[in-house]
């Protein structure tokens, strides 16, 4: 086999391939296939790359499998590549194109390979700036989420350290938020040191557990998150999953009037949840939120980079019940949004 071309062609279409897989919510496990093949061949000579492709030893280096050494020698071939034809007919928009996405410029909510994520923090900056975003919330879970290897103190503060030096990097191209998604604990109270939590510029607050509880404590509960001066949107309001891998579960029981007029009052923005299975608040809560006067956050929820994508789900969303894109926090400026997350404390 000639192998010629520049193997950055080869990361770019294992990444596209990733990619298309994420937002379509594809097997993990090939996924992951992808973007280990990526990674290796960025972390490897070209010289060694291309002399693998010329002898059809491709499977030799780590992580590359027959799919993806496939991948990788058409590329290399500047050939059409099979298994990225085959995807890029679901390369359209995920739902009809409007007035909010296009507003949009940034994302409150994501998650990395720190925590439950499937990619590693730059992966997900890199493909947040692909999609236009000018600013992206890094919200690894809190430590009581343990299934999901939430962050201790510890593991926050190294976090942000990388978080620093990814912004250093960038300089004022892109902005990465320092930020949380912190489990609101039975009482009320929020699952991080109340000092380090002033340090991040984005907190969001979502309940994860005892989601059957009954009505007037998951009420007191939610207000509790929703006054404590540190919580910027309340994420996933009412925990519902609609279809998925996960299976279903109905939504948590409360007094939604009552949180919503917390939330207004508190100046706290209702997540709009646009993971397809979740789709969190219901047409009935969101309407409810529109009517008393929430600010409001559409937030991805990502935990792939492809799943950056998900936004357009929620500003659909946002369109149909017709909410104003100026309530909405991440259509605002940085320099604004910023000024609103740390107006409280």
């Amino acid at each position: 086999m000639a192998a010629q071309h520049d193997p950055a062609e080869a990361v770019a279409a294992l990444r596209r391939i990733a990619f298309l897989l994420e937002r379509r919510l594809g097997d993990s496990y090939k996924i992951k296939a992808f973007r280990g093949a990526a990674a290796t061949l960025l972390a490897t000579d070209p010289e060694v790359v291309l002399a693998h492709a010329s002898t059809g030893t491709l499977t030799k280096l780590d992580k590359v499998g027959k799919a993806t050494a496939t991948v990788i020698e058409q590329a290399l071939a500047a050939e059409s590549i099979d298994y990225l034809a085959g995807l890029e007919p679901t390369a359209g928009p995920l739902a009809e194109p409007g007035s909010t996405l296009s507003a949009l410029r940034g994302d409150l909510h994501s998650h990395s390979d720190w925590s439950d994520g499937g990619s590693p923090i730059q992966e997900m900056v890199f493909t947040a700036m692909e999609l236009g975003r000018e600013y992206l919330a890094l919200t690894d879970h809190s430590p009581r989420l343990r299934v999901a290897n939430g962050l201790s103190a510890k593991r926050l503060i190294q976090q942000l350290e990388v978080v620093d030096a990814v912004n250093a990097h960038l300089g004022d191209a892109f902005r990465l938020l320092r930020g949380i998604e912190v489990d609101i604990l039975d009482d009320g109270s929020l699952d991080q040191d109340d000092a380090l939590l002033g340090q991040l510029d984005v907190r969001v607050a979502s309940v994860h557990s005892k989601l059957a509880m009954e009505a007037p404590a998951m009420t007191r509960r939610m207000i509790g998150a929703v006054r404590n001066p540190r919580t910027n949107v309340l994420g996933h309001v009412t925990g519902r999953l609609i279809k998925g891998d996960r299976g279903t579960r109905g939504q948590s029981s409360f007094d939604a009037a009552a949180v919503f007029e917390a939330c207004a009052e508190n100046d706290v923005a209702v997540e709009i949840n646009s993971r397809p299975e979740r789709t969190d608040p219901p047409d009935d809560l969101l309407q409810l939120a529109i009517d008393t006067g929430c600010l409001f956050s559409i937030d991805s929820d990502a935990h792939a980079p492809g799943q950056l994508d998900f936004l357009a789900y929620g500003a659909a969303r946002a369109d149909q019940l017709g909410v104003d894109p100026e309530r909405i926090v991440n259509t605002w400026p940085l320099d604004r949004l910023l000024d609103w997350a740390g107006r409280r404390p």
